[in-house]
């Protein structure tokens, strides 16, 4: 084999090296417990068509893909970016030759270090990165102790109805988590990126409707009608990094003219409930270290921290 390391920037993968960047994903989750790649950059890693802007970097030695890096624009006029390094390859520079790679590219970076591992803090500190936001991974196991879900008055929950209710759902995303840097903008394209995934469920895509003419909240002069979707819990299943499937909460949203009637604890915990009809013996989440309404109410419920995610950031 190769010592030499050259990277390739491409545009879009071939198939054979498609195959190859997934094996070396696989073999990371497997060596550090923890996938180095978030499901947005698999999505266009697998998806290269339908992400435009993404460009892929290549750490080769010989033909075999022992580096791989990902990036796509922001909002700050630079890039997002993430990286692996296959663990048969490690300790010989094929990480800090991708970052360098990736600082070429743009004037601004923010690289995502999940779990932020040894490693991953030493190179991002010798590359001149500062930390810029750090995500909670929190989990609790799902047992008789989850406490009942009580909906207020006026709402029921119900499955999401593809075909149905993806362009109101969209909207009652985007309203409500209009500052989140992710989630609020998401299109119906990411939306039916996820809705394709082996994993997505109907059943457990939980709904709360409005069954009453008028719902409205304390001090909130707009009202929800009847058939209106006052929020909603997305839940999940996967491996989650362990050998054993695990749940996920993976989004709570709650329509801003409907807080205050403590929907976001109800759905939260109506889709624990879910996840434990369906046998799973544990369920993860992630939150933002600044949301401390969102911390304390999920330390509340059962949720102990369990790692987290680092998004570093880098500029010229």
């Amino acid at each position: 084999m190769s010592t030499e390391v050259q990277i390739a920037r491409e545009e879009a993968v071939s198939a054979e090296r498609r195959t190859q960047i997934l094996d070396l994903v696989e073999a990371a989750t497997s060596a550090d417990g923890v996938s180095p790649l978030d499901e947005q950059s698999l999505l266009q890693l697998r998806d290269p068509a339908g992400s435009p802007g993404v460009r892929h970097l290549l750490a080769l030695r010989g033909d075999l893909v022992a580096g791989y890096a990902i990036t796509s624009p922001d909002d700050e006029a630079g890039r997002n970016g993430e990286l692996a390094v296959h663990p048969g390859h490690r300790g010989i520079g094929i990480g800090a030759s991708l970052v360098e790679a990736l600082q070429q590219d743009a004037p601004a970076l923010h690289v995502w270090a999940h779990g932020n591992l040894p490693a991953a803090q030493a190179l991002a500190q010798r590359a001149g990165f500062d930390k810029a936001r750090v995500l909670w991974q929190l989990r609790r196991p799902l047992d008789e102790s989850i406490a009942e879900a009580t909906l207020p008055d006026g709402v029921e929950i119900r499955p999401f109805v593809p075909g149905q209710d993806e362009d109101e759902w969209l909207a009652v995303n985007a309203a409500a988590f209009a500052t989140h840097p992710e989630q609020g903008h998401w299109s119906r394209a990411d939306l039916d990126a996820r809705m394709a995934e082996t994993w997505f469920d109907p059943a457990g895509f939980l709904i709360a409707e409005v069954t009453t003419d008028s719902l409205r909240s304390a001090g909130d002069e707009s009202a929800l009608e009847r058939g209106a979707i006052a929020g909603f819990h997305w839940t999940k299943v996967h491996d989650g990094g362990t050998p054993e499937a695990i749940g996920e909460v993976y989004v709570v949203g709650v329509e801003p003219r409907a807080q205050g009637l403590g929907l976001g604890k109800t759905l939260t915990l109506a889709g624990l409930h879910h996840l434990h009809g369906d046998g799973l013996a544990a369920v993860l989440l992630y939150v933002d270290d600044d949301n401390i309404a969102a911390m304390r109410l999920y330390e509340r419920i059962g949720f102990t921290p369990y790692a987290s995610d680092v998004r570093y950031k880098w500029t010229k």
